[in-house]
């Protein structure tokens, strides 16, 4: 199971010049939210949000998550950074800080469905990705023209069983050393352990919720003979195993036997835009703890 901590959010990386945040996940014990807190104060931050989850206050998982301000934060941050080791050895910490303002840079890699490409494109011209598509990779030419309407270079790279491994290291050279973060925007390939390693828990892939009761080709209408009554999808971090990564977010809808085959790929297509977009969108802002094949989502 995914946690999610709702809270109240007014992020708004660009205002805040001097922003950080900082993400933590060690085993549970006294004195944690203390010591962060005191560090920060005797650096000189201003706490702005602080949220934290434990599995099991006795002997289980602890994670933080705090967004803090930090005058001249680009000057301070590596020194902040390196002090903070100290305490992180105590509670033997996992954890990053992030400048807030610098914006995560996004590839997406997308096959002939554009939906998910297209509300994230949205997304982005309207502000509310807070993050820089840096390019879109696909193994089809269906949506070159409208992509590069935004200014985004768009990388074809046409992909066959034979050549998969040549394919996967054209995507790594186009994609470079300065890419945060991958999208499969209904991307219909599978991606081989040695590309996920280099971007572990920085790929999410988005896929209707059928898997693994509706396996193989045409899953809505293997779903619609067994008459289903609840449709949905599910957006995760891409693992060795298909589809059986960590969850970020899911979402589902009722449907009855008044909706055909056509009706259900369309309100799948709906859910699986916006399930997609909430987890990016969570993503870019570091609000995803990964434990083992499970998330702490503090949205």
């Amino acid at each position: 199971m995914d946690i999610h901590i709702k809270k109240d959010l007014s992020s708004a990386a660009g205002q805040y010049p001097n922003r950080a945040r900082m993400l933590i996940s060690c085993p549970d014990g006294p004195g944690i939210v203390a010591a962060v807190s005191r560090f920060l104060h005797e650096h000189g931050a201003n706490i702005v949000q602080s949220d934290q989850y434990t599995i099991d206050p006795d002997g289980g998982m602890f994670f933080m998550r705090v967004e803090f301000d930090l005058e001249d934060l680009n000057t301070k941050l590596s020194k902040l950074e390196e002090s903070f080791r100290e305490v992180a050895d105590q509670f033997q910490m996992e954890w990053n800080i992030y400048h807030a303002a610098r914006k995560k840079r996004l590839a997406i890699f997308v096959s002939k469905e554009d939906h998910c490409l297209v509300e994230l494109l949205w997304q982005w011209q309207a502000g509310d990705l807070d993050a820089d598509i840096a390019l879109v990779v696909s193994n089809h030419l269906d949506m070159k023209e409208y992509v590069e309407s935004f200014g985004i270079p768009y990388h074809h790279i046409p992909v066959t069983a034979d050549t998969k491994p040549e394919a996967e290291r054209r995507q790594l050279d186009v994609i470079g050393d300065d890419i945060d973060m991958i999208i499969l925007a209904r991307y219909m390939q599978i991606i081989s352990p040695t590309f996920i390693e280099h971007y572990r828990n920085r790929i999410i892939n988005i896929h209707h919720s059928f898997l693994p009761a509706f396996v193989g080709g045409k899953p809505y209408a293997q779903a619609y003979n067994r008459g289903v009554k609840i449709i949905g999808a599910t957006a995760h971090y891409v693992t060795e195993e298909l589809d059986g990564g960590p969850i970020i977010e899911q979402d589902v809808q009722r449907v009855s036997h008044r909706d055909d085959v056509n009706e259900l790929k369309r309100i799948g297509r709906t859910i699986e835009r916006v399930v997609l977009a909430r987890a990016v969108k969570w993503h870019v802002e570091d609000r995803i703890l990964v434990h083992n094949n499970k998330t702490v989502v503090f949205s």
